[in-house]
């Protein structure tokens, strides 16, 4: 009788687990589609910053990534969007900064958006929500060009201040 009980427990463990396999491997095929309909805008820049900002290639580059960005329709495309991002983010990392942007507040904010561009794509990696993920993206976006905006409109010159002669 133990036996008979132990034979049935196993093949209830068996087939159970079987079902459990098939219903995740037809979740991978599918398509998960994603919307940027409850996402924040992005940020405007004011004329100074703009001006400055257009003659830097490498942010130019990053920007028109996200226009394409905000094409993406689907977390195929959002995949290939964010791998262009963080390719187009490493060349604005190493590459020269305007003097007016070369601080340690605009580098610090691009790196908090770096971080976010790669919790999306371990995101899609891992077939979770990438709506959250998007959103503080997007936020950390948004508050790295408020910042251009802030150190434009800056006219107070440090040295002055911190100079006690």
């Amino acid at each position: 009788m133990q036996k008979l009980l132990v034979v049935v427990i196993f093949l209830t463990m068996v087939l159970g687990c079987k079902k459990e396999a098939k219903e995740t491997n037809g979740d991978e095929n599918e398509l998960v589609f994603f919307s940027f309909q409850n996402m924040p805008r992005t940020q405007e820049v004011n004329a100074e910053a703009e001006e400055i900002l257009n003659n830097w290639k490498e942010f130019q580059a990053l920007q028109s990534s996200f226009n394409v960005m905000n094409k993406a329709s689907n977390n195929e495309d959002l995949a290939l969007a964010i791998d262009d991002l963080l390719e187009k983010e490493k060349s604005l990392r190493e590459g020269d900064y305007p003097e007016a942007f070369d601080k340690p507040q605009i580098k610090s904010r691009q790196r908090v958006l770096r971080t976010y561009l790669l919790k999306i794509k371990s995101s899609i990696a891992d077939r979770t929500d990438v709506n959250e993920p998007m959103k503080q993206m997007l936020e950390a976006n948004n508050a790295w060009r408020a910042q251009f905006n802030v150190l434009v409109n800056n006219k107070l010159d440090l040295k002055l201040i911190l100079d006690e002669q």
